[in-house]
């Protein structure tokens, strides 16, 4: 489990979010989370093959499809669907990988913290943010 100072340099040193699963629905947990990371400064590329644009910014079907370098990929997925978002994660060579609450997928968190990536497993990234905001461990 990764200890508040861990979570703290992860929020402060990777700006660049891929949000796998980002809805364009308002009300959609995704959507909320990825509102708030962006309206705190962060850059968010929404990964949807449903979608062209979320949060004014290009969607893209994959991670693999991405053009920029991403620094943390944020999984708004089904636990059974984790296992190849984390490969991708791999692949296009992000920092971290955030499973967000009620994701669990240990053989892929593993995969991933052998490839070098942090991982941050069942937790929500913006109650995170929020929490280390408020407890002054954390600007941004």
């Amino acid at each position: 489990m990764l200890d508040t100072e861990k979570l703290r340099q992860i929020l402060a040193k990777n700006h660049t979010i891929a949000v796998v699963g980002l809805s364009a629905k308002q009300d959609r947990p995704s959507y909320i989370v990825a509102k708030y990371m962006q309206d705190h400064g962060y850059r968010i590329i929404p990964v949807n093959p449903s979608y062209s644009e979320v949060l004014g910014e290009t969607c893209y079907p994959r991670l693999s499809d991405i053009p920029d370098q991403v620094d943390m990929v944020d999984i708004f997925q089904r636990a059974e669907l984790v296992s190849p978002i984390v490969e991708e994660a791999i692949t296009i060579a992000a920092k971290v990988v955030w499973m967000q609450m009620g994701i669990v997928d240990e053989a892929a968190a593993a995969r991933a913290s052998a490839a070098g990536l942090a991982v941050v497993m069942d937790r929500c990234l913006m109650v995170e943010h929020a929490r280390l905001r408020a407890g002054q461990n954390f600007s941004s």
